[in-house]
Parts: C-alpha cells; structure tokens; sequence
C-alpha cells in the first residue's frame, strides 16, 4: 500500500529544478507588475485560453470536435450535437467552477467527485469512483497494447483518495514550496486513477485549482493544457519515469515535478510574448484590438502571432516607399 511521503522535496533539489524554480518566481514579479495596467487586455486572454483549455484537454483525450461548434458551446451555451460535444460541453462547466470559485473549492473527496461528474462522460457516467479495476496500457506501432501502470485496485481507491486529501491539507498549511508539492499531489492522483475515465481531464481541472488557491493564475491567461497538448511526449514520459515504484514505495518525484516546471514555465513566458513593447507600444494587444474589432469569430495565440507578423510586414513596407 502506498504511503503519501514528500520527504523527497525537503531534501536537495536537483540544481536544474532550483533553476526553474527560480526563472518562474522572477518571471511572476514582472507579470504582476504588468497586470496592474493592462486589466483589460488580459480579460481578452482570459477568453482566448479559456477556449484553448477545453479544445486541447479533450483534444489530448481524443474528444475532438471543430474549433468553431467548440465556441458556441463554450461561448453562447449551445446544445451538443454529439457525445464528443457533450464531454467538452462538461469540462467548459467544470473548467468555469475553478475560474470563478477557486477559493470556495476545497481539496477534497466530495469535491473532486462533483468535479468529475460535471465532465459528463458519455461511456461510464461521470462521479462515483471506480468499482473495477483499471490498468493504463500503451499501443504500439504493431497495434499491440502494453500495461503501464498498474493504479490502486477499486476497493482501496476510496481510501488512498482519502488520505491524498489528508496529505494535501498538511502540505499546505505546513510552509511546503507550491511549486514542488501541487505537482507531486497531481502525480499521486494520477497513480490512483480513482475513475474508469476522465482522470487526465479531472487532474489538469485540478492542477489549476491547486494552483489558483497558490496565487499562481498564469494558467487563466494561456493554456497550460494546449502547451501540455504540444508536449505529450514528455508529459507521458515524465509520469511513466515518476509513477515507476509508486505502489511499493519507490519512486521518485522529479521527473514528473521538472516537466511540470517547465511547462507552467514555458506558459509565462508565453504570456510575457504577449506583451512585447516595441516604439513604445504593445503589439500583441494592439493586434488583440484589431482582431477583436473585425468580428466575433475564435481568437487563437497563433492568429495573434499572424496579426503581429502582417502588421509589420505592412509598416516596413510603408516605409520603404
């Protein structure tokens, strides 16, 4: 039976996950500052990632549905057509709770159950934790399938919930370092696999939960689920590396606490992007204007980035004539 130990992060740090810990607390002090005088400019981000969350979460899930119907759903409230709609239809609602109500969200059975069920899983329902067990198994090229990971079987699963909700409150209230103890949280709920489905979904709701009650809120300006999308790889990688053991005690936090770092890294500074000034004024905002302007239809980063590289190819052209 596995026990909930973070003894790991109070010893030494390994010096590249130091480093990154260290790059994001500066990047955070001039985030902060900016805020301050763009309030505006970041509720037109929060709407652009709020899309990106739900779109690419499903999407890692292979819940897929065009980038328009999932606008209208997520925007205008439509009604799904399909199962694929009514699964990302659920995430926008639970995905809306920890926006507006993370601090009234404790960390708790209760709490986690409501939050799966709000994802609306069309083959297994969403709520109850599982009463099977569960394995996570890979495919290969030859369409042969390998067991990963075997999680907690159902009849302890209620139990380990309940004591990594203990361990959570004591983490904390203790002085534990956010940035390294809401990683190992997710890692160890992931290793449980409390549900039959939606416990990758259920985890990233989680992690921005967590890190919302942390004052850490990057994730409701850009998507950490698109950049965990981009990433699969390593995000895989990294839990394969860290839930090694997990079951009999020896395991081993890190890989998974590096690549979680790395993302909610590169997630500021892909906000910081955002906002480069140039003669004295912001681009990104000044194209988030402009696109904004010409009509109600999605806004994604990438437009953006389109936005910025038209703009100035017509400004250098102006000034070569």
């Amino acid at each position: 039976m596995h026990r909930f130990d973070y003894s790991e992060i109070l010893g030494d740090i390994p010096p590249d996950i130091a480093r990154l810990m260290i790059y994001i607390k500066e990047i955070r002090s001039r985030e902060d500052a900016r805020r301050a005088n763009c309030r505006q400019d970041y509720g037109r981000l929060e709407r652009i990632a709020r899309l990106a969350s739900v779109k690419y979460s499903n999407e890692i899930e292979g819940i897929i549905a065009p980038d328009d119907r999932i606008e209208r759903i997520v925007e205008h409230g439509e009604y799904p057509w399909n199962d694929s709609e009514q699964e990302i239809a659920g995430y926008s609602e639970a995905l809306d709770l920890i926006n507006t109500n993370a601090n009234g969200l404790k960390f708790e059975c209760g709490m986690i159950l409501y939050l799966h069920s709000l994802l609306d899983l069309t083959d297994y329902g969403g709520g109850p934790f599982k009463d099977v067990d569960n394995v996570i198994v890979s495919i290969d090229r030859f369409g042969r399938r390998h067991i990963v990971f075997e999680p907690v079987p159902a009849e302890e699963t209620e139990y380990h919930m309940e004591q990594l909700c203990q361990a959570y409150a004591e983490l904390s209230t203790q002085g534990y370092e956010p940035l390294l103890y809401i990683p190992c949280v997710i890692l160890d709920f992931l290793c449980i696999h409390p549900f039959i489905d939606g416990n990758g979904r259920t985890s990233r709701l989680l992690t921005m939960l967590l890190l919302y009650r942390e004052g850490i809120d990057v994730c409701r300006y850009v998507s950490m689920d698109e950049h965990i999308s981009l990433t699969k790889p390593g995000y895989y990688g990294s839990l394969r590396e860290s839930s090694e053991g997990w079951i009999d005690n020896r395991w081993t936090y890190f890989p998974f606490i590096r690549y979680f770092l790395r993302t909610l890294l590169e997630c500021y500074r892909d906000l910081e992007a955002r906002f480069p000034l140039a003669d004295g004024k912001d681009e990104a905002i000044e194209a988030l204007h402009r696109m904004s302007d010409s009509g109600p239809s999605g806004i994604t980063l990438e437009d953006i980035d389109e936005e910025i590289r038209d703009h100035r190819k017509g400004k250098e052209g102006k000034s070569t004539r």
